[in-house]
């Protein structure tokens, strides 16, 4: 989930920023939350465009659905900390800064970065065979198990600790291909279903963590069906050539239909 450009068209964005901010319903009047998002890159907004400027190598984009839920909801206080590449250690050690007794509202998304599936996904695509693709899904879903589970919990603890009073979402990963339809780009049929079922590992195990410590747990894996690489409406970047570092993460459209509907939901 690694990802230092602007994308190249901030009128585009702009528009879609609009469209989405029409079809998500009336603006709310002031919410009062003082709101921390945490997080890696697809809670930064990876893939969505629209950066901010000050953001550098963290990519947090205004039309990713944490800033989006700002504009929507206006909170008394926002603290945009997701960046591309976190770790829940790198969360732990990096963007805990804002949260203290006054915070009312955390999201955190991390968890795929520690269990290595950026590199899942390039070995899935760079080998033609689907045994190598296979052998090193084994491994992450095996990190995913027996060491992630530690380590959210050690995250989960110090949220809380210095957050007591907040509601805190976990936010999931979505499955990132659509299956039986026909060619995409080298991946067979049999890597797609495989890369999906680490994605549903990955949720398990975050859902699972998440319910044990009282939070909640955004599943956009729903929203998100029929909307995977290689569908006919992809909310998922593709191998981008130009900027490999949004490839595989969630466009402007996923982020506003896809993870901001559910996360409005699920932080009331």
């Amino acid at each position: 989930m690694k990802s230092p450009k602007l994308i190249s068209s901030v009128s585009a964005a702009l528009v879609t920023a609009s469209l989405a901010l029409t079809t998500a319903g009336p603006a709310h009047a002031a919410s009062g939350d003082v709101y921390v998002a945490l997080g890696d890159s697809y809670s930064s907004g990876v893939g969505a465009g629209a950066y901010l400027a000050d953001s550098g190598g963290c990519h947090r984009s205004t039309l990713a659905y944490p800033y989006q839920w700002k504009i929507q909801s206006k909170p008394a206080k926002f603290s945009f900390m997701a960046c591309s590449g976190a770790t829940t250690i790198d969360v732990l050690n990096s963007q805990l800064g804002p949260l203290d007794a006054s915070t009312t509202l955390v999201s955190v998304g991390a968890g795929g970065n520690d269990a290595g599936f950026s590199d899942v996904i390039r070995t899935c695509v760079l080998n033609a065979v689907d045994s190598a693709c296979l052998n090193r899904l084994d491994q992450a879903r095996a990190f995913a198990n027996t060491q992630l589970p530690g380590r959210l919990d050690t995250l989960y603890d110090a949220i809380r600790q210095r957050a007591p009073k907040a509601r805190v979402v976990v936010v999931g990963v979505p499955r990132l291909y659509t299956l039986d339809n026909g060619f995409c780009a080298g991946i067979s049929n049999t890597k797609r279903q495989a890369i999906n079922d680490a994605a549903d590992a990955l949720d398990t195990v975050m859902g699972g963590r998440a319910a044990a410590h009282g939070f909640k747990f955004a599943d956009v894996r729903y929203d998100f069906a029929n909307h995977g690489i290689c569908g006919n409406e992809a909310w998922l970047q593709n191998a981008n050539l130009s900027t490999v570092w949004e490839s595989y993460h969630p466009t402007a459209t996923g982020q506003l239909r896809g993870y901001l509907p559910v996360f409005t939901k699920v932080a009331r």
